[in-house]
């Protein structure tokens, strides 16, 4: 008989794997899943009872024949009413458990098992994966044939059921195609639904299982191999510590075209890219069995009712296909780029035949592309809501690539800032998404939309992805047929995407030198109003970590003093300070919704108690501004709560009131508080910029963020006799790059150096 060697899981939970069968070999690969199947065929025929009347069947991965390294066992004993049957199942259940199989079980017969299936649609889809492994075969034969008939029958009326858990476990899990630590079962795009979409072909829907989908259920399945061989245990999320390790095992390698991607990164390519082929797949399976359920709208002669939606593309059966006369002609090379901008406007599907037929017949576009071309993709870009699904489309079929080569290397590459939601190909064009919400703010609404959808083209090539971008942005917007001087204004724009959000978080917007600065690489209102609508746009399609209130409002700050120097050529002065602070007595405290404003007497060291003190209520410090006026010193932030729940009023006014005026108590639990929460990860760093203010030198920290860090950094300051003008404060992730304005122009390298020693071992 053959024999089962197994290994003990290394996790140390007493699971088991199938490493080898003698004579046969494990690894990764449909070879060595269905190995692993016979080899757990062969062990548990080896152990089932001898009795007539019952069977066991597999379900699950071993009904499928592809076994996990360290899979489950899902297995139902049949019977048909057995006495005895308990005692015969625990006789089959402990040797499996004893061997250290992970067991799924159940022990029904047929009308039983048929019952349960009615009333459960995960059981009715599991089912479908039955097959026979020991004992009588027509009872299990019994159970396949009625299970599948019954499936058939019912399903169209269960998918809406069926699609409902799905689209809650896709909330919990998220889409795997975007996600850097996804779960390659659960998460929409995975194998589970491969598994739904095995259960619509079965019903006779759509042949949903295409050879595309094949093929990426198989890597899939490769890539969880390789995941369990990696780790020595059963997991399906795709962690970034083994990514390197599943990469290796699967032999796969970094591309080599000038990218800086890794191998790990490589992988995540290929895991995207698959799963928005079962997902994309099982759209269209959803979509064929409503319009099943709807049924067809026939003229009264029976055929198809056809509505003409746009040049060449007409409506039916709630998608759009080609008209009849865009068939017989020769095809326009423009077609596939009007049809793509017809779908997005209607937010109508385009039928998959139509989608084969352009891929395979429609020309390429020459270079420039016809204005037809042109005016198509514009369209396309600022249709809103429909852009994503249709140019998802257009790229699961290749039609992308004839239009922009650029396509394929920018296709699923991850971005691994945790603030990005997307992989770069799909951030770009939701970017394009997010601009059609501003075009109205503009007074080129199509170039806004270009720029958003290439400002982040230079990524994943060596260098500054703005530098590098600009030049290829040009080159796509020339090719495409712009003029020279809107292509070199593309170029502007992409180099100068991340301007507006830099300078209005790190530095000080109350400089005339920080105006003038921006103003002059700006160099007209127009690219002015397009870089404020990109910045929104890509902020939004970032995620939700990429924007706030506070820094809308200080890039609109930003945007309407460069807007006044631009149109009269003088600078705007610095804004007064708050008259409520340069009268009465002292010390005031002014508490806004986002705003602290303190005056004290004129002495050092209020900014770091102020901070500290803010600290203290949890309350992080966007931006700082420190001021003398007549004797008194000012301090006004902006600030936001750290975790979301503003502070008791109160109780801070009376802690500021209390520090500014010297009360030990305060302080020393500020000191306290300080030394508790230094911050972790990489080496700080300190970056001096010597002609970024009109009256001060630049100190800007980066370092990984805590609580209380400006407090710190500002005490340091002032005990190396450093005098704090403002500060800014911007968080990215868990990094933060603080800039510092100090009174002076510290010319000396030696201070320099000094200041540069107290601030990192305030870190």
């Amino acid at each position: 008989m053959t024999s089962l060697t197994t290994t003990t899981d290394p996790t140390g939970d007493g699971q088991l794997v199938v490493n080898e069968v003698v004579g046969v070999p494990g690894g990764i690969g449909a070879e060595a899943r269905a190995a692993r199947a016979d080899a757990l065929d062969a062990w548990l025929r080896g152990i089932f009872p001898a009795r007539a009347g019952i069977a066991l069947v597999a379900v699950g991965g071993l009904g499928r024949r592809q076994c996990a390294p360290y899979g489950d066992l899902d297995l139902v004993l049949l019977h048909a009413g057995v006495p005895g049957i308990d005692e015969l199942a625990a006789s089959l259940w402990y040797p499996i458990w004893d061997a250290g199989l992970r067991l799924d079980h159940s022990v029904r017969t047929v009308p039983e098992a048929l019952s349960v299936a009615q009333d459960d649609v995960k059981v009715a889809l599991g089912l479908l994966d039955a097959r026979h492994v020991a004992g009588d075969p027509a009872l299990a034969d019994q159970l396949v044939r009625t299970a599948a008939d019954h499936w058939r029958r019912t399903a169209v009326r269960q998918l809406p059921g069926l699609r409902q858990i799905t689209a809650a476990r896709w909330e919990t899990h998220g889409e795997l195609a975007f996600l850097l630590e996804g779960d390659l079962k659960e998460a929409a795009g995975g194998l589970r639904d491969v598994g739904i979409l095995r259960a619509i072909a079965t019903a006779g829907v759509t042949d949903a299982l295409r050879p595309a989908v094949h093929a990426a259920h198989r890597r899939l399945l490769d890539t969880r191999d390789a995941l369990h061989q990696q780790v020595g245990r059963r997991v399906d999320r795709l962690v970034a510590q083994e990514r390197d390790g599943v990469a290796a095992l699967l032999g796969l390698r970094a591309a080599d075209a000038g990218g800086v991607i890794g191998d790990g990164d490589a992988l995540l390519r290929r895991v995207a890219g698959d799963a928005r082929t079962v997902s994309h797949a099982l759209d269209d399976a959803w979509r064929a069995a409503d319009r099943l359920r709807a049924g067809r709208h026939r003229t009264a002669g029976g055929r198809p009712l056809r509505r003409p939606v746009a040049r060449d593309v007409v409506e039916q059966d709630g998608e759009l296909v080609l008209a009849r006369a865009a068939i017989g002609a020769r095809p326009d090379p423009s077609l596939s780029l009007r049809v793509a901008a017809a779908a997005a406007t209607t937010r109508l599907p385009i039928a998959r035949a139509t989608c084969e037929w352009l891929a395979a017949y429609c020309p390429p576009l020459p270079a420039p592309w016809p204005p037809a071309a042109r005016a198509a993709l514009i369209t396309l870009l600022g249709a809103g809501p429909g852009l994503v699904p249709a140019w998802e489309t257009c790229d699961r079929y290749g039609l992308i690539d004839g239009w922009l080569p650029e396509w394929t290397r920018l296709r699923s590459l991850p971005q691994h800032n945790p603030v990005h939601r997307f992989t770069l190909d799909r951030h770009l064009v939701q970017a394009a998404y997010e601009a059609s919400r501003h075009t109205r703010d503009v007074d080129r609404p199509d170039l806004l939309l270009l720029g958003a959808f290439l400002h982040d083209i230079g990524k994943g090539l060596p260098g500054d992805h703005s530098t590098v971008g600009a030049p290829l942005a040009e080159a796509v917007a020339t090719r495409i047929g712009l003029p020279d001087d809107e292509a070199a204004l593309i170029g502007r724009l992409v180099r100068l995407h991340l301007l507006l959000p830099d300078v209005a978080t790190r530095r000080d917007l109350s400089d005339p030198k920080t105006v003038a600065g921006v103003a002059e690489r700006v160099g007209d209102t127009t690219t002015l109003d397009l870089l404020h609508g990109l910045v929104r746009a890509d902020a939004a399609a970032t995620g939700p970590a990429a924007w706030s209130d506070w820094k809308g409002r200080l890039i609109a700050e930003l945007v309407a003093r460069v807007r006044t120097a631009l149109d009269t050529g003088v600078v705007p002065a610095p804004p007064a300070p708050d008259p409520a602070l340069v009268a009465g007595p002292l010390p005031v405290v002014h508490l806004g919704e986002d705003r602290v404003s303190v005056a004290a007497a004129d002495r050092r060291g209020l900014l770091a108690t102020v901070a500290g003190c803010l600290a203290l209520h949890r309350l992080e410090v966007i931006s700082a501004d420190a001021a003398t006026v007549d004797g008194r010193a000012l301090v006004q932030c902006r600030v936001q709560p750290r975790y979301g729940l503003a502070p008791d009023p109160i109780a801070l006014r009376a802690d500021l009131r209390r520090a500014v005026g010297g009360d030990v108590s305060v302080t020393q639990r500020l000191r306290g508080r300080a030394r508790a929460a230094r911050g972790q990860g990489a080496a700080p760093r300190v970056v001096w910029h010597r002609e970024a203010a009109t009256d001060a030198v630049l100190l800007e920290l980066r370092a990984a963020d805590a609580a209380g860090l400006l407090y710190r950094v500002a005490c340091a300051l002032d005990e190396a006799g450093a005098q704090v003008r403002a500060a800014r404060i911007s968080t990215l992730g868990g990094d933060v790059v603080d800039a510092f304005y100090l009174v002076g122009g510290w010319p000396s390298d030696a201070d320099r150096a000094r200041i540069e020693a107290a601030v990192l071992a305030a870190v």
